[in-house]
C-alpha cells in the first residue's frame, strides 16, 4: 500500500476470472471493449445433391431448356454439384461437353457403353470462368459496347475430341443410334407427354 491506495496487479482477463471464481467475489477486471460472441447460425449443412436413378453414365438424355433444348445427348457422369456432365457428341448434333441441371433433362431407356470414356479430369472447377481484366475507367466500360465472341481454349477443344472419339465408337456400334442422337425431340399437336414412355 502506498499513500493508503491499494495497487492492483496486472492480472489479465483469464486470471481475473479465475480469481473471482475461487473467492466468490465479482471480477475487478472488465474488458474495455465488448468481446464478440459467435452468433448462432441457423444455416443447415448442405447434403450432397441426389441424382435421379434414371441418370447413369451412358444414358441418352433429352434436354428441355437452354440453348440446346430438344437435343438428345449422352450423360457421362454426375458432378459433385449435382449437375450432369453431357456431350452431344459435338460431331453429331453440335452439343459440346457441358453441365446440365437434371431438372431440365429427361432420361431415356436408351443406353450406350461409355466405360472406355475417361472423364475423371473433368469436374466443376473445369467449367469455372476466367475473370477478364476490363479497360480502366468509365470510358473503357462504355467504349466496347459490342459483344465479344466467346473464345474456346485449346484445352477444351482437345478434351472434346478425346471424349467424343470414345463416345462415337460406341454410337457407331449400334445401328440407327447416330440418326437418333442427331434428331431433335419435338411434340406435335396431338402428342400426350404424360402418356409417353421414354
Amino acid at each position: 500500500m502506498a499513500n493508503g491506495l491499494r495497487v492492483l496487479g496486472t492480472a489479465g482477463p483469464k486470471k481475473a476470472a479465475k480469481a473471482a471464481a475461487s473467492t466468490g467475489k465479482s471480477a475487478r477486471y472488465y474488458p474495455a471493449d465488448d468481446v464478440p460472441r459467435p452468433k448462432h447460425s441457423r444455416a443447415k449443412k448442405q447434403n450432397a445433391p441426389k441424382i435421379r436413378a434414371s441418370f447413369t453414365p451412358g444414358t441418352v438424355c433429352i434436354l428441355l431448356s437452354g440453348r440446346f433444348r430438344g437435343k438428345r445427348v449422352v450423360c457421362l457422369k454426375a458432378l459433385e454439384s449435382g449437375l450432369l456432365l453431357v456431350t452431344g457428341p459435338y460431331k453429331i448434333n453440335g452439343v459440346p461437353l457441358r453441365r446440365v441441371n437434371q431438372a431440365y433433362c429427361i432420361g431415356t431407356s436408351t443406353k450406350i457403353d461409355v466405360s472406355g470414356v475417361d472423364v475423371s479430369s473433368i469436374n466443376d472447377a473445369y467449367f469455372a470462368r476466367v475473370a477478364e481484366k476490363s479497360a480502366d475507367g468509365e470510358e473503357g466500360f462504355f467504349a466496347n459496347d459490342a459483344a465479344k465472341p466467346a473464345v474456346v481454349s485449346d484445352q477444351r477443344k482437345a478434351d472434346q475430341k478425346k471424349v467424343d472419339a470414345a463416345v462415337l465408337k460406341a454410337v457407331e456400334a449400334t445401328p440407327l443410334l447416330k440418326n437418333y442422337l442427331g434428331s431433335n425431340f419435338t411434340l406435335g399437336k396431338h402428342d400426350r407427354p404424360h402418356n409417353m414412355v421414354f
